[in-house]
């Protein structure tokens, strides 16, 4: 069973992002999968690198898109990529380490992250590009 299926709900409506999102939920549900299938740090790292370098260049396109339309929240929304990398990177660390992270823990901070980026963060953004013919 997935830990997160697309829904409208998270739609922004423009095709690039919303692909680029249902993109992140498979690779976290292909993540979860591994953990759930209790697979080795040898088998989880490259899906962790892969999921974060996924992530790095989904966030970087959003911000190409905000400097490119002069989106006047794009600093701070930034900003919250630039924090939210860093979690992901110090999950990924304390799972190199074996520092005791938790599958469970990292799975509900990956749902809980993309879900409230997206609906919290993201939605913020939609009307302005939109609004510049983004569709």
């Amino acid at each position: 069973m997935a830990l997160l299926t697309w829904s409208n709900e998270y739609s922004v409506g423009i095709k690039d992002i919303d692909a680029q999102h249902t993109k992140l939920i498979g690779m976290i549900n292909n993540l979860h999968d591994a953990m759930k299938d209790r697979k080795g740090k040898e088998a989880l790292r490259p899906i962790i690198d892969d999921l974060i370098a996924y992530t790095v260049s989904h966030f970087g396109r959003e911000e190409q898109l905000f400097a490119q339309h002069g989106y006047a929240e794009g600093v701070r929304h930034a900003g919250v990529h630039k924090a939210l990398t860093q979690q992901v990177l110090d999950l990924k660390t304390k799972i190199d380490s074996g520092t005791g992270v938790l599958a469970v823990e990292v799975m509900a901070f990956m749902k809980t992250w993309l879900t409230s980026h997206i609906m919290a963060e993201d939605k913020k953004y939609a009307p302005f590009l939109k609004s510049k013919g983004m569709a």
